[in-house]
């Protein structure tokens, strides 16, 4: 089986090519699709969809402590599309899986001061917390009221989005908590998803209605949106006055302003079912990841897809505009999680469903073109750039934890 083909590194366009299996390293020819060798007609007529790569590296890899070495200089499941992205893949540099145990990873967040790593386990109610000191990863908050998207703030607190509670709290240096957002017009969020800090003061957070099911959260009352049928029993398990509150509102972004005042700033029709957000090095753009149907969507829901906006002085969007449709080798690399390097490059998390081989993370330039994929063996929920030089790429995916040190550095906090 062959690896890779010396010297062509990734070429945008190809899926894959007849014979030679999945190809590491090579992306696509421009223009051609899937060329099957030695069939000259095939070029004078339109190709027909391929299937993906059926693994991701041939044999697959064992990513455990005591799996055999894959890393020869370069990791041959970081792939550059553009040459451009050989600038920021790290020589010698393998992605590891540092930890493996969750039902579903999610929101991971540097904090520089403690040098640790934090992420939800949304499922399982907590937070957990990995030290860069030496490996160790113990629970960090249990229960956490299914908390998803975390980050730091400006000042080094934690910023959290609860599902259970349908709010966004502040974990304050003195160990208290601060509610900073639980409505909106009167109105019960939906289930907080990512929140990210401007350096105003302000928090900026997507408010999609993912936490409304069983597994993530808990379902609407009876009669609401998630739970339309009554037969679900949002009230078990949980604890006194949770399973009383109902979808209210559109799935949209806004903006917390530092006197405590909510301002709706992107709305369901400009991007259904947000997800993942950030800014862009010098906060003058906003993206925002629209992932896929939420639990009681009754229009088609998120696109898959990622918009950018311009960002004014007064903090209002305009310009809003679809970034990329995260469509990869005619495969939907769905995107979840998102954090900017200090080039303005956009890392995305990848969940391309059974189409292995293609879920990781996606890399575009600040213009939108695909430069980079890093491909790992589980779905990818989010990511984040940490380490005490901020220059290791953190990634969590389903079950696990995985990094790999990139020679550039994120943009922002954690």
């Amino acid at each position: 089986m062959l690896r890779a083909v010396a010297g062509l590194g990734a070429v945008a366009g190809l899926g894959a090519v007849a014979g030679l299996g999945a190809v590491a390293g090579l992306g696509a020819v421009a223009g051609l699709g899937a060329v099957a060798l030695g069939a000259g007609p095939a070029f004078a007529q339109a190709p027909a969809p391929v299937a993906p790569p059926s693994t991701i590296t041939t044999p697959p890899r064992d990513f455990s402590p005591g799996g055999a070495p894959t890393t020869y200089f370069t990791d041959p499941d970081i792939l550059s599309v553009d040459p451009v992205f050989d600038g920021y893949a790290q020589p010698n540099s393998a992605i590891q899986r540092l930890w493996t145990g969750a039902l579903w990873a999610e929101g991971p967040a540097w904090n520089a001061q403690g040098r640790y790593l934090v992420w939800s386990d949304i499922p399982n109610n907590r937070q957990l917390r990995w030290l860069e000191d030496d490996g160790h990863v113990s629970v960090m908050r249990q229960p956490s009221n299914n908390s998803n998207g975390n980050s730091f703030d400006f000042q080094g607190r934690q910023l959290s989005c609860e599902h259970l509670m349908r709010r966004v709290v502040r974990y304050e240096l003195d160990g208290s908590v601060t509610v900073l957002a639980a409505a909106f017009d009167g109105k019960r969020l939906n289930s907080p998803n990512d929140v990210v800090a401007h350096p105003d003061g302000s928090y900026w957070f997507t408010d999609p209605p993912y936490g409304g099911q069983l597994y993530e959260g808990a379902p609407d009352a009876p009669g609401g949106p998630s739970n339309a049928n009554r037969r679900l029993n949002p009230k078990l398990g949980q604890p006194a006055g949770i399973g009383e509150w109902r979808r209210e509102l559109p799935t949209n972004c806004y903006r917390i302003d530092p006197s405590g005042r909510i301002d709706l700033v992107v709305t369901e029709s400009q991007v259904p079912d947000p997800n993942g957000l950030c800014f862009s090095p010098d906060f003058k753009k906003l993206y925002v990841a629209s992932t896929g149907k939420g639990p009681g969507d009754q229009g088609p829901g998120g696109k898959g897809d990622i918009h950018v906006f311009d960002v004014g002085a007064d903090n209002k969007l305009s310009n809003g505009k679809q970034f990329t449709d995260c469509m990869v080798d005619r495969v939907k690399c769905g995107p979840d999680g998102l954090r900017c390097d200090v080039d303005g490059n956009l890392w995305a998390s990848s969940n391309a469903g059974r189409s292995v081989g293609y879920s990781g993370v996606t890399v575009w330039n600040p213009e939108g073109k695909l430069i980079g994929r890093i491909r790992l063996p589980e779905i990818c929920g989010n990511v984040c750039f940490g380490g005490p030089k901020r220059n290791r790429l953190f990634m969590a995916a389903s079950q696990s934890i995985y990094a790999v040190y990139v020679n550039t550095q994120g943009a922002g906090p954690g």
